[in-house]
């Protein structure tokens, strides 16, 4: 299935916002039209009114911002000045007061001048990776809408993906960026946990919570990246490698090569068993932290809230009140063991490339635990390693589109802007 999508990138919302009134207008023709009315409740938390939003159109032109004149979403675990934040359930602000201030990320974008133009919902607490949510409907992927988004940061790539607006803020804590962009076929880039820009954001795991963002076009995410990190440079040659691990379907697994290629050659045998047995047994060690924190995060109205909580979301968070001391031993150990691999790979090599999705938008058949895994292997070492990592889109034959993880050591990377321009060109 195809799908028709308006002109979406910072150029065109440029142009459009040299008249704020129009602009605001636009965004609010989008959301109405690029959407069915089930998918605007499900991907859409809160949307200014045209007039606050032509307001905040013009500011941005006379702000001379390098962002200028493009507006974004935010995912609703992120804080705007006097909106509720729900993080996708239904009783946040019922246990958490709603804040004053625009959290730290909107306030650095705020600067560049970029417009803070709606929020997005998503999995119920972060604690999901398919974009599924009874409270306010399940995300599908835009142009395949019997396929979901990927989660958590569901409506922000959804919002990105259906021509809405150019640009979104997500999370990704074992891979809310990562599948969502491979998904829904954009580009994102996650950083690093402990960051100001999500340390002050709704928690699932404060070991492993990272900010980051999707946008439609390579330029477009390196004008972000510019804008709120700066471009890393390097006078030599850049080196990483291509490691194929998981499960991935066949087409997936072909697309992916083919894509690596442009980047980097396989790694070599020695380097290959190195990672792949560091890695055996990240999920394991990601699953008992991320239980242990969400725990922490919801200790005070877990149970007093219970009947509020999605089943499944509910039972996730409370096995992290029941991990053993030898389950947290043996996690703690094994994210000791990744971290240190990590730390030797990139004394040789700038960067790692993996597939960022072992297939593409599940179904909602495909939602359950054995996809969910299958996911996680992929994505669970970075984020036991706490690095940064930007997804480029790959597509596949059937239209469909999977991704691949550039995992570097630091936000500032000169492998960023590198790789990037080479997937612009190629």
């Amino acid at each position: 299935m195809t799908m028709s999508v308006p002109p979406n990138d910072f150029s065109t919302w440029r142009e459009l916002s040299a008249d704020p009134a129009a602009a605001a207008r636009e965004v609010h023709r989008r959301a109405a039209t690029c959407l069915s009315p089930a998918q605007q409740r499900a991907v859409i938390a809160w949307l200014p009114e045209e007039k606050a939003l032509a307001s905040a159109f013009a500011a941005s032109a006379a702000s001379g911002g390098p962002l200028r004149g493009v507006p974004y979403f935010v995912k609703d675990l992120f804080d705007l000045a006097g909106v509720p934040t729900f993080a996708g359930s239904t009783f946040l602000p019922e246990v958490r007061p709603t804040r004053s201030a625009d959290g730290a990320l909107v306030q650095a974008l705020h600067r560049t001048g970029a417009i803070a133009a709606g929020k997005t919902h998503m999995h119920e607490f972060a604690y999901g990776i398919t974009g599924e949510n009874p409270n306010y409907g399940d995300c599908e992927r835009p142009g395949f809408p019997e396929r979901t988004t990927g989660g958590s940061s569901s409506g922000s790539v959804a919002a990105v993906a259906a021509g809405i607006v150019p640009f979104s803020l997500g999370s990704d804590t074992g891979g809310s960026v990562r599948v969502p962009a491979a998904f829904c076929g954009l580009f994102g880039f996650r950083l690093t946990p402990g960051h100001p820009w999500i340390a002050v954001a709704f928690p699932l795991s404060t070991h492993f919570d990272t900010a980051g963002w999707f946008t439609t076009t390579a330029e477009d995410l390196l004008a972000v990246n510019s804008a709120l990190l700066g471009l890393g440079t390097s006078q030599r040659a850049l080196n990483g490698c291509y490691l194929e691990c998981g499960e991935l379907d066949a087409d997936v697994a072909e697309a992916c090569r083919r894509a690596a290629d442009k980047l980097c050659a396989p790694a070599d045998a020695a380097t290959r068993a190195g990672l792949l047995h560091a890695f055996t047994g990240s999920t394991e060690s990601y699953a008992v932290q991320t239980s242990l924190d969400a725990a922490a995060a919801h200790a005070g109205w877990l149970d007093s809230h219970r009947s509020r909580y999605t089943p499944m979301v509910w039972d996730r968070i409370d096995l992290g009140r029941h991990r053993s001391d030898e389950e947290c031993t043996r996690a703690a150990i094994k994210r000791t063991v990744v971290r240190s691999t990590w730390a030797s790979y990139f004394l040789t090599f700038d960067y790692l490339v993996m597939p960022a999705a072992p297939c593409p938008a599940l179904t909602k058949a495909q939602c359950d635990q054995v996809h969910r895994q299958r996911l996680l292997v992929l994505t669970a070492p970075a984020s036991l390693g706490g690095l940064p990592v930007l997804t480029l889109p790959v597509a596949l034959p059937s239209g469909l589109t999977v991704g691949l993880q550039v995992i570097v050591n630091n936000p500032q990377s000169p492998v960023i802007p590198w790789a990037l321009e080479r997937w612009r060109n190629a």
